[in-house]
């Protein structure tokens, strides 16, 4: 009976954990954001110029994103000239450049122009 009650505990709170997650869909609503054109990339993480008229940023500004993504529906494989949309807990780590540690997920808006 007490390993009955462990179990039924165990997927109780495994349920819980995982009807916590968010859906992409809702982080890509609700989920601050940057989108930039990827400069720079590496087997770990991308580097991107970003767009105008984002809040805080400005055209000049440059973040490194971490491609160890929450979301595994994300793109993580890129070109430099792809345009990219990252989706992050807005916590960028106060470095030069800046960096996004810990991304939702990270969208392909528009690749680069193949010749």
């Amino acid at each position: 009976m007490k390993i009955f009650k462990f179990v039924l505990a165990v997927i109780c709170i495994c349920l819980t954990f995982c009807s916590c997650r968010k859906s992409l869909n809702y982080v890509i609503d609700n989920e601050e954001s940057v989108k930039g054109v990827v400069s720079e990339t590496t087997e770990n993480s991308i580097t991107i110029d970003v767009n105008d008229g984002e809040d805080e940023l400005n055209s000049s500004d440059v973040i490194v994103v971490s491609l160890n993504v929450q979301y595994k529906d994300s793109v993580t494989h890129f070109n430099v000239g792809d345009e990219v949309a990252v989706y992050y807990d807005g916590m960028l780590a106060e470095t030069y450049p800046a960096q996004i540690n810990s991304p939702y997920a990270i969208l392909l808006v528009t690749p680069r122009e193949r010749e």
